[in-house]
């Protein structure tokens, strides 16, 4: 779909220089002198790679749309990972690259995540933003430390260090920001 280059918005995927972009960040500039332009940082979603683009309202581009479906990962072999469709069974591998560096470590079997493609291809993997895990050690509490202020380290079941708050003990299973690696909150289960 054909856009103008002032209609770019960060999270967009774009055809730009024969590769696919993911707009990062985006400033409409007003210049004084001269007409207005967005002003547009790319990233190459295949290779990584980032790139700085002044679009004018004038030209226009072409606005990809990705393909979105839910797998479950199954296992990995090396920097090979092996995911099946819930509803064919079918099977696809995918680059351990494709994942998001800070969400690697939150990756268990049997858990759901989200796959992107064009054409076939996978273009990246997100695991869901909160999950629940069991915290397998946990350091005791300090006496004289304010609940609001402190955090302790601890160790989650897949062996990840977090900080929780004091209250936390080690068996307390706890929900995690997969993006940051933050604590969010007591499960609910």
């Amino acid at each position: 779909m054909k856009i103008n280059g002032n209609e770019i918005r960060p999270g967009n995927v774009i055809n730009h220089k024969d590769a696919l972009w993911r707009a990062v960040k985006c400033q409409a500039v007003k210049p004084g002198k001269g007409g207005a332009f967005n002003q547009v940082e790319l990233k190459d979603i295949r290779v990584g790679t980032k790139l700085n683009e002044r679009f004018r309202a004038s030209e226009t581009v072409e606005r990809v749309t990705l393909e979105q479906k839910e797998y479950q990962y199954l296992y990995g072999d090396g920097d090979l990972l092996t995911f099946m469709d819930n509803d064919t069974y079918e099977q696809i591998e995918a680059n351990r690259s494709m994942l998001l560096e800070e969400q690697a470590p939150f990756l268990t079997d049997g858990i759901t995540v989200t796959i992107e493609s064009f054409e076939g291809e996978v273009l990246g993997i997100t695991l869901p933003q909160n999950m629940t895990f069991e915290i397998s050690e946990a350091d005791a509490v300090v006496k004289g430390q304010t609940q609001s202020s402190s955090y302790k380290p601890a160790i989650l079941e897949n062996g990840v260090k977090v900080l929780v708050p004091p209250h936390i003990a080690a068996g307390t299973r706890i929900v995690i920001n997969t993006f940051e690696g933050t604590y969010v909150e007591r499960a609910k289960d």
